[in-house]
């Protein structure tokens, strides 16, 4: 067993009917219109069609993980970067291999031998063709609700779990090794406090309920879900802002070329048996309640 500690609650433990597994969460750990959540700026940013209509500052959110791209895929804008700004990938890869099918303007016929996948082709020391991966959600108070896509640049996918603190692929490796499906469980995603840019660490709170499991497998196989995870491009879409420079990002170690598909660390820049009870339910205004909009500025 590893030393960390797999639920945050006393006492929690993983109830029988969790204890299945899944492929999901082994694809995880190893291997554009509808509603998302954004991390810009270090501010939970609820955005519709790419529009900012809400957001909320606190430091941590709480939400079940339904569903997630196996992929780490990746994304080549042409341009500097205007803050909301709708615009599109000049070149983009689904499989972080090769270019998609209808990138605009593809740049390698491999993302191993592109130039802008070399050190220096973007802002001083980093590289200009950059990592995410894409996963749907759900709020813990609002399993039923809206699923929304959550999509996590590479210093939240990449790195070693240090301190309890665990970066995606981390935190999925984790739960695999527990036997433990990621969509059976309240995951806490938190900024890390200590990065100069928006990076999120995740730890799981809480297995569900018998009830809640059912609900976050059915919202899994949802069209949303499915839509939330697809990398494709709208037009529509708002670009967002490439992490700011900084020492420690620019010291970082960097995925050799020849490993694209499944990068070591992040790219950096350079210049017994009983369930736990279940939460009280809260209604969709409630939970709206606690995403502050820009009128209350």
């Amino acid at each position: 067993m590893s030393e960390l500690t797999l639920f945050k609650s006393a006492g929690a433990t993983l109830p029988d009917y969790l204890k299945e597994g899944d492929s999901f969460t082994k694809q995880m750990a190893g291997g554009s219109g509808g509603k998302s959540i954004s991390i810009e700026g270090g501010v939970w940013r609820m955005l519709v069609g790419g529009e900012e209509i809400a957001k909320n500052e606190d430091r941590a959110m709480n939400f079940v993980i339904v569903n997630g791209n196996k992929n780490v895929s990746r994304s080549f804008y042409e341009g500097a970067y205007v803050k909301g700004q709708a615009s599109t990938p000049a070149c983009y890869s689904v499989d972080g291999t090769t270019p998609a099918k209808d990138a605009t303007n593809p740049q390698s016929k491999s993302c191993a031998t592109c130039p802008q996948n070399i050190k220096g082709s973007g802002q001083g020391d980093s590289r200009a063709c950059r990592f995410f991966q894409r996963i749907a959600v759900v709020l813990e108070g609002d399993m039923e609700g809206t699923v929304y896509r959550l999509q996590l640049p590479s210093k939240s996918v990449f790195g070693d779990a240090e301190n309890g603190k665990m970066p995606f692929k981390a935190y999925a490796k984790f739960l695999a090794g527990h036997g433990v499906p990621m969509a059976g469980v309240v995951t806490e995603a938190r900024f890390d406090t200590n990065e100069a840019v928006p990076v999120l660490k995740f730890s799981a709170v809480r297995p569900l309920t018998k009830a809640e499991w059912e609900i976050s497998k059915t919202q899994g196989a949802t069209e949303d879900a499915t839509t939330a995870i697809e990398v494709t491009f709208s037009s529509t879409a708002v670009r967002l802002a490439a992490p700011a420079l900084t020492n420690a990002a620019s010291t970082a170690p960097e995925p050799a070329p020849a490993k694209v598909a499944e990068p070591a660390a992040e790219p950096t820049k350079r210049t017994s048996k009983k369930s736990e009870p279940a939460p009280a339910a809260k209604s969709v205004d409630d939970l709206m309640s606690e995403w502050g909009t820009d009128d209350d500025e």
